[in-house]
C-alpha cells in the first residue's frame, strides 16, 4: 500500500494535525496523486484507496474519517456522540453543507479539503477541542474562522488564550488575484483592505487588485483573542508550488484536492 505523504504540524502533544500532498497515491491524470475527495470528479475507486492508505497511516478505521460537503458558507457542525448514532446516509446528510467541524472526541480525524482555499485548524488544549475549517473567499468574507471560534467557545467554554491555530497551505497574496467585485466584498464587510490587498500588474499588463487571504484569516484568529505566537501561517503558496499541492487555478477545478485533518488522541 502506498503510504500517503504528509506535512505534519505540531499544535500539541495529544493531536496529530497535517495536510495532505499530492505525491503518493492511486488517483490519475489531475487527481495524480492522492485525492480523498469525492466530490471533484476523481474515480471512486482511487479515492477508495487513497483512504485506505491514510486511515491506515492514521491508525483509525474509514468511518472515523470525517469531512464534509463544503459549500463556501460559515455553517459549523459537531462530531459528537450524536454523529455515531446516525445510519450512514444520515451522516452524510449532516455533512452537506458545512465548511468547519469540530469534536472533542478523541480516535476520530476531522478536516477540510481545499485547493488555494485557505484550510485552519483550531485547537484547544485545556478542554480538549479540535477544528478544522475551510475559508475560501467567500468564507473569509462571511468571517468563517471567527464563527468557528465563538462555536468552539460556546459548545466547549474554550476560551482564545488556549488555542493554537496553523493556517495550511492555500494561495499567497501574489498569486490571489481578483476582480473588483471580490475586492468590493471584503471592502463592504469592513475588511481594511490597506493592510490586506494591493495591485500589481496582471499578465495583460492591467492592474488588479491582490488579497492576502492568509492574512485576512490570521487576523480573524488573533481578532478573537487567540494570541499571536500561537498562531502560524504556512509559506506554502499552492498556486506557485502546484507540482506538490493542489491548485483549482493552475489545473482545473476537475483535479484533486488537498485534505487538512486533526485528531485528538486519548489524554494520559
Amino acid at each position: 500500500m502506498e503510504q500517503p505523504a504528509l506535512l505534519y504540524y505540531h499544535l500539541d502533544e495529544g493531536v496529530t494535525a497535517f495536510s495532505t500532498s499530492r505525491t503518493r497515491g492511486y488517483s490519475k491524470g489531475q487527481y495524480t496523486a492522492f485525492n480523498i475527495n469525492e466530490y471533484c470528479g476523481d474515480d471512486p475507486t482511487s479515492i477508495l484507496r487513497n483512504r485506505e492508505a491514510l486511515c491506515a497511516l492514521l491508525g483509525i478505521e474509514d468511518n472515523q474519517l470525517v469531512m464534509p460537503h463544503q459549500v463556501h458558507r460559515a455553517e459549523v457542525a459537531i462530531i459528537d456522540e450524536s454523529f455515531w448514532t446516525l445510519t450512514n446516509e444520515e451522516r452524510r446528510q449532516s455533512l452537506e453543507g458545512i465548511d468547519a467541524l469540530m469534536t472533542q472526541q478523541s480516535g476520530v480525524c476531522i478536516g477540510v479539503s481545499t485547493a488555494d482555499c485557505i484550510p485552519v485548524l483550531v485547537y484547544d488544549h485545556v478542554q480538549h477541542v479540535a477544528c478544522a475549517i475551510h475559508a475560501g473567499w467567500r468564507g473569509t468574507v462571511l468571517r468563517i474562522v471567527m464563527q468557528a471560534v465563538k462555536a468552539m467557545m460556546s459548545t466547549y467554554g474554550s476560551k482564545p488564550i488556549d488555542m493554537t491555530a496553523q493556517v495550511g497551505p492555500g494561495i499567497c497574496l501574489d498569486s490571489f488575484e481578483v476582480g473588483q467585485e471580490v475586492y468590493d466584498a471584503f471592502l463592504q464587510a469592513g475588511f481594511d483592505m490597506a493592510i490586506l490587498s494591493r495591485r500589481q500588474p496582471s499578465a495583460s499588463g492591467e492592474e488588479k487588485w491582490h488579497i492576502d487571504l492568509p492574512l485576512c484569516n490570521r487576523q480573524q484568529l488573533l481578532s478573537m483573542g487567540i494570541p499571536s505566537h500561537q498562531i502560524t501561517i504556512s509559506s506554502i503558496c499552492t498556486f506557485k508550488q502546484y507540482d506538490t499541492w493542489f491548485s483549482a487555478r493552475r489545473l482545473g477545478i476537475h483535479s484533486g484536492r488537498i485534505f487538512t485533518g486533526i485528531m485528538l488522541h486519548e489524554k494520559p
